[in-house]
């Protein structure tokens, strides 16, 4: 398949390249630098020069925090760009993916968010990615909506990629123990991607790793175990101590009603792939070493 893949140069959007051409795809990667979703002109002439037979969109603006401050480049970036690839994917007849978040839910539920749930977005992060989805899906009926949250991966920035680095780093080591989501590897993630560009059914999805999710401190403490780094503490804090200008949802835990009636099978549990990741971690810091 030929796939056009924009926020190639993020955690997830490298690892749907990954994913895509070790399957045997031509892989058409553009970051922001070489492409800007907000851009329609730009989106349309590059879509129709490149012609790819799907579209997988991992361009976002991720800071909640600079969303904040900045509405104006948050809808720029997070809803009008999933328009424009909508749009330009339209006229190409080339299936469109993109992602979205759990942020999209005010956390006030107990348990799983379904896409039965009502999307209550609090913060303008999470407005503008709510926004970007109907956008699509109303630019294109050839779109695939997928939420996700709790990313990890290689190369990630996220306090959930970094925290192996941090502990080795002797540094103290926060984690909030009262909100809860789904971990999900970026690895994982990005083969879903692409199996549902293969069957091409459009609708919303909730991607993410099974079992039953983790606050943050839950998962930092796993990771510390699995990656043998004894005598390094975490402090559990509350969301409120932390004082961000930008509000999150306490309980952002996913599940998906469609996945499974179409012939899906669940992403394994979260700790299985935690343990790849950590293990490939270490692979890589190693082979590193041994190259000085």
């Amino acid at each position: 398949m030929r796939v056009l893949v924009t926020g190639a140069g993020g955690m997830v959007g490298r690892a749907v390249c990954e994913y895509c051409r070790s399957i045997g795809d031509i892989v058409l990667a553009y970051d922001h630098q070489k492409l800007d979703v907000g851009d329609l002109n730009r989106v349309m002439r590059l879509l129709e020069d490149d012609k790819p037979e799907a579209v997988i969109n991992c361009a976002a603006w991720t800071d909640v925090e600079g969303c904040e401050l900045d509405d104006k480049r948050a809808f720029e970036v997070n809803a009008l760009g999933p328009e424009n690839l909508a749009r330009a994917s339209r006229e190409i007849d080339a299936v469109l993916v993109t992602i979205s978040t759990d942020y999209v839910f005010d956390g006030k539920k107990n348990g799983f968010y379904t896409q039965r749930d009502q999307p209550r977005p609090e913060s303008i992060y999470a407005k503008s990615k709510l926004e970007g989805e109907r956008r699509a899906q109303t630019a294109y009926a050839r779109t695939i909506v997928v939420r996700t949250g709790f990313v990890f991966g290689t190369g990630g920035n996220n306090f959930l990629s970094t925290i192996v680095e941090r502990a080795r780093r002797g540094e103290k080591l926060k984690a909030i123990s009262d909100v809860y989501g789904t971990p999900t590897y970026a690895v994982d993630l990005a083969g879903r991607l692409r199996e549902l560009c293969a069957l091409d059914l459009p609708g919303l999805y909730h991607v993410v790793n099974s079992g039953q999710g983790a606050s943050f401190e839950e998962f930092a403490r796993e990771v510390l175990e699995i990656a043998g780094c004894d005598g390094v503490e975490v402090e559990g804090v509350s969301m409120d101590s932390l004082k961000r200008p930008a509000p999150r949802p306490r309980n952002s835990r996913l599940r998906c009603l469609l996945s499974e009636a179409i012939g899906l099978e669940k992403l394994r549990d979260w700790r299985s792939s935690l343990y790849d990741f950590l293990k490939q971690h270490h692979q890589s810091n190693t082979a590193e070493e041994a190259i000085r």
